[in-house]
């Protein structure tokens, strides 16, 4: 394989960029051209790529978010978006492809390998560690840690005034986020989609917890808790049980800073290990580590 092409698509995370440093150098030090494509599947459709060298990914490891930059791209969900792209793919003359992302890049790869006779790989580049074949993936690290953080210092404030705070953090439909931040945070409680717990439950927790002589606690809720977020918690705390709560919702900063080692770490050999994948000819697979094994 002569050539490669590379695109970071979806939500960012922390780490993407040192998973784009290894493939760059990966590739080129394998003899390959390296082609960088700006905001995934919208600069495949535009036209939107360069040619990457060494000095490319300089001083880049330690950044959160994409050089790359990222977007959503509706076109691409269309036949004729797709057949653009493919059009592109061909006039740079790219064989092999790296994307970098979570669930929904890889629906488009699926897809782009259905009417392209070009190779795919995948890196899990996602916070909500929400993809089967690896046990972490790149941003999950840094955003619990981030998470982390936040909780360590609103905790603070809830020993403070003696209040209760529902905190919430991202994670998608998964509750990786929030239950190791529940658990490194000391939380009382943790809402996650993957077990039921209903909000009379939380309730009864708590009131316990007071009975007990807490004054105290931190509740963290999944963005997709099966109870409809954490401002319908709230809600329903205070209107059917009494219990006044203070709301605090992390956002989109768990998606951004420094990446942590382990993400460093994680999207280096990730990174590196799609381009020998490619090299190998091997397409529709994603780079995974398992066990602290590499696997496809």
């Amino acid at each position: 394989m002569n050539r490669i092409g590379l695109l970071t698509s979806g939500g960012d995370a922390p780490g993407m960029n040192a998973t784009v440093r290894a493939v760059v150098r990966t590739g080129l030090d394998a003899g390959m051209d390296v082609l960088g494509i700006k905001r995934g599947y919208n600069g495949l459709i535009n036209g939107d790529i360069d040619r990457m060298g060494p000095r490319s990914v300089s001083n880049i490891i330690q950044r959160g978010g994409t050089i790359l930059m990222s977007a959503r791209a509706e076109e691409f969900r269309r036949k004729p978006g797709r057949s653009k792209a493919i059009h592109n793919l061909h006039v740079h003359g790219i064989e092999g492809l790296v994307v970098i992302g979570g669930d929904g890049t890889f629906r488009g790869a699926q897809q782009l390998l259905k009417e392209w006779n070009g190779k795919v790989v995948g890196v899990p580049g996602t916070i909500d560690n929400d993809l089967y074949g690896t046990d972490y993936t790149i941003g999950f690290d840094t955003a619990v840690n981030t998470a982390l953080d936040a909780i360590d210092k609103i905790r603070d404030t809830a020993s403070a005034h003696e209040r209760t705070f529902l905190v919430e953090v991202m994670g998608r439909h998964a509750g990786f986020i929030a239950l190791d931040v529940a658990v490194a945070g000391g939380a009382e409680i943790a809402l996650i989609p993957e077990t039921q717990t209903t909000i009379k439950q939380v309730a009864e927790a708590l009131t316990e917890n007071r009975s007990k002589g807490k004054t105290s606690s931190i509740v963290v809720v999944a963005e997709g808790d099966e109870e409809g977020g954490v401002m319908h918690v709230a809600a329903e705390l205070k209107k059917h049980h009494g219990i006044d709560t203070r709301v605090c919702i992390l956002g989109h900063i768990q998606r951004g800073g420094s990446p942590t080692a382990a993400d460093r770490l994680l999207g280096s050999r990730l990174g590196a290990y799609a381009v020998e994948l490619l090299g190998k000819g091997k397409s529709g697979v994603m780079a995974g580590e398992i066990n602290h094994k590499l696997v496809a």
